[in-house]
């Protein structure tokens, strides 16, 4: 007796088991249709866009600028971030009155295309670069790189000091981090990266989606523009390649001296080895000319959370050392 009904619950369990799968098998399908035609229409919606494309390398690269002034401050997108243009608007919002904001958009971000081949950091800075003098935008630049493109940024400084005015670093990414590009090119990312391909395949993320991610800035034409784009970059190849070049990146920085340049360090106290990232910021302030640390209690996106706090202190660096950049 009790084998027979061990063996109704076990086929009751197993029937209940494979209905949930169906439903859930179903519901991809209908979320990964809904998606595809949603991309189909949003095409002619990424049509009209912020930004001027300049050809580099054959390929359309897009470049933001707004606001004009005697400083030029270059905003450099952190890893991944499906729309710099949208993603540093709370901030460069509030810089525009006195400075010129230009927003880069490397290959595989905003609206600029996906391209093949490597992404090293060698090849991004030349084609930023390039994109610059082609948008007729001169130097010497404020950079201002969130997270990965801190690498960029103090190659740049290395490379081309004459090019680089300051750098503020918005929880920027720093080469003399040890095992950082064992936490980059690790399990944990590889398989982050390998679920956000999924759900881009898969059209969750437009699913998963909400307005309220969005503040009062953003007009409904602004978040349609930028669902459109989360649906289209997240993970996608070009911006993944970036990846494989962490370690090529962090050897050539640490081969040379840091950067002298002037530098405003922004850092988040939320990471997990805190004390040690906060010391690693410190050796770029203290290799500078001139240089200052400011600890915000916000995520990594410091630029969303603490917009007004950035600017103005931004300001006031940009003021105080205006003898030295």
């Amino acid at each position: 007796m009790k084998k027979g009904i061990t063996k109704k619950v076990l086929k009751i369990i197993g029937r209940l088991l494979l209905g949930i799968l169906v439903v859930f098998l179903a519901f991809l399908i209908i979320v990964k249709i809904w998606n595809e035609i949603a991309m189909s229409h949003e095409k002619e919606l990424l049509e009209d866009h912020p930004g001027e494309f300049v050809e580099i390398d054959g390929r359309n690269m897009n470049i933001y600028v707004e606001g004009d002034g005697d400083h030029t401050i270059v905003f450099m997108s952190g890893w991944g971030t499906e729309s710099p243009i949208y993603d540093f608007r709370p901030l460069y919002s509030k810089l525009s009155d006195d400075y010129k904001c230009v927003v880069i958009e490397k290959f595989g971000y905003g609206f600029s295309d996906e391209i093949d081949g490597e992404r090293d950091f060698d090849t991004i800075l030349r084609q930023d670069r390039e994109a610059l003098e082609k948008m007729g935008i001169e130097g010497p630049f404020i950079l201002c790189p969130h997270s990965l493109s801190g690498f960029e940024a103090t190659l740049w400084a290395q490379k081309y000091p004459e090019e680089v005015e300051a750098i503020v670093g918005l929880d920027m990414s720093s080469a003399n981090y040890a095992g950082l590009a064992e936490i980059k090119e690790g399990f944990a990312q590889k398989t982050a990266i390998t679920v956000n391909k999924i759900v881009r395949f898969s059209g969750i993320n437009r699913f998963l989606m909400s307005i309220s991610e969005f503040d009062e800035t953003y007009t409904d034409e602004d978040v349609k523009q930028y669902t459109a784009l989360a649906c289209k970059n997240l993970s996608n190849d070009t911006v993944c390649r970036e990846n494989d070049a962490i370690s090529g990146v962090i050897e050539e920085i640490n081969a040379a001296d840091l950067p002298s340049t002037p530098t405003l360090q922004f850092i988040s106290t939320y990471g997990s080895n805190y004390e040690y990232w906060k010391s690693t910021h410190q050796e770029l302030v203290d290799a500078s000319t001139f240089g200052k640390l400011i600890e915000l209690d916000c995520g990594h996106y410091l630029h969303q959370f603490e917009s007004e706090r950035i600017a103005e202190e931004m300001k006031d660096f940009i003021e105080e050392g205006v003898r030295f950049l």
